[in-house]
């Protein structure tokens, strides 16, 4: 069986203003299982990236162990890519990120990659606000190894072999939140209409951007009283708006009223266009989500969508004044700047 699509294209596919058409954003055949919420994910980063105008060749898909983390392989086959070890995609996409300013960082990661083995990293990578969009695709088990809890299971909830989680579960956006992450969203991926233009808007921000995304598992953690199954995210969901990204581009139109709606201005120009159905939430409002989704969880709801941006915040490169020219552009001299220069470095340090 072969796993590469074939090469052939109906010639009148619609093409982006850069000439690429969607299947130059795709990757080889999924080997996941069929109806893996993944698989859904992996199609909404395509449109994303598709709809957003950028060049494959300019983004660095980076990712740990796990289910999620062969997805890389399935889109973006033109993109650059680092499948790290368990636990270890933040750091490695750090040290690439200062190494090299000018590419678009994608971290793909699970429930058990962040929240177990690399539960440390993903709090240093948010605190340093690294310029990257990390998605976690949560199915609150450990699918490669026949489904067991991982820490992101609710309490209570059951698995596929009968038995009743007995743990809090570990709240990803509530911890991105607290530790300073300045975009935070969550979605289903089930639902594409929502997911499209977070991803669209989280690629555009500037800073460390996380997307928790609940993806059920078809074959361990798709039964009844499990709280990450499709049934149960779709009676239970609770979105706080309904969300478009405008790039700044494009002519900015409305048919809402003006009251309904919540602007948000990126760094680029570009705006996030929230029509609110929450009416006491403010996606700039720290303490109005963090209220907003313990009262979620009291009622057994799942929130989804724009949770919290903070646009005035600076990422890690303009932090520490990096270099614009990537390090394996850099030539000898600027490298090895003299003994002079080392001197004078070692005298600020003393």
């Amino acid at each position: 069986m072969s796993y590469i699509k074939p090469k052939f294209a109906h010639p009148r596919l619609p093409k982006n203003p850069l000439g690429y058409t969607r299947k130059d954003y795709e990757g080889s055949i999924s080997t996941l299982c069929a109806g893996c919420g993944h698989d859904s994910i992996s199609a909404s980063i395509v449109d994303a990236c598709f709809e957003l105008n950028i060049e494959p060749h300019k983004v660095a898909k980076m990712s740990g162990i796990g289910c999620s983390s062969k997805t890389p392989a399935y889109f973006l086959s033109n993109s650059h890519g680092f499948n790290a070890v368990h636990g270890r995609m933040p750091s490695v996409t750090t040290g690439a990120n200062l190494g090299n300013r000018s590419m678009v960082y994608l971290g793909v990661s699970g429930d058990g990659d962040t929240a177990s083995i690399g539960m440390g990293q993903f709090t240093h990578v948010i605190r340093r606000n690294v310029n990257m969009t990390y998605i976690v695709m949560n199915n609150g088990c450990y699918g490669l190894t026949k489904g067991q809890d991982s820490a992101t299971a609710d309490y209570g909830s059951v698995s596929k072999s009968g038995h009743k989680n007995t743990f809090e579960g570990i709240d990803l956006c509530l911890l991105a939140i607290e530790l300073g992450a300045t975009f935070v969203a969550q979605s289903f991926s089930g639902d594409k209409s929502q997911l499209i233009p977070i991803i669209k808007a989280a690629l555009s921000h500037s800073g460390f951007s996380f997307i928790n995304v609940i993806s059920p598992c078809v074959t361990f953690n798709n039964n009844q009283g499990s709280t990450k199954s499709y049934d149960y995210v779709r009676e239970h969901n609770e979105a706080l708006s309904t969300l478009d990204f405008v790039p700044i581009k494009e002519e900015i139109t409305t048919t809402y009223d003006h009251k309904e709606i919540k602007l948000v201005e990126m760094h680029d120009g570009s705006l996030i266009r929230l029509n609110k159905i929450s009416p006491e939430w403010d996606p700039e409002d720290k303490l109005s989500i963090i209220s907003a989704i313990h009262k979620s969880k009291s009622r057994e709801e799942i929130l989804t969508g724009l949770l919290y941006i903070d646009n005035e915040s600076i990422e890690l490169n303009e932090l520490i004044n990096t270099t614009n020219t990537p390090l394996n552009k850099l030539v000898e001299k600027q490298l090895c700047p003299g003994s002079e220069i080392l001197e004078s470095i070692n005298n600020d340090l003393r």
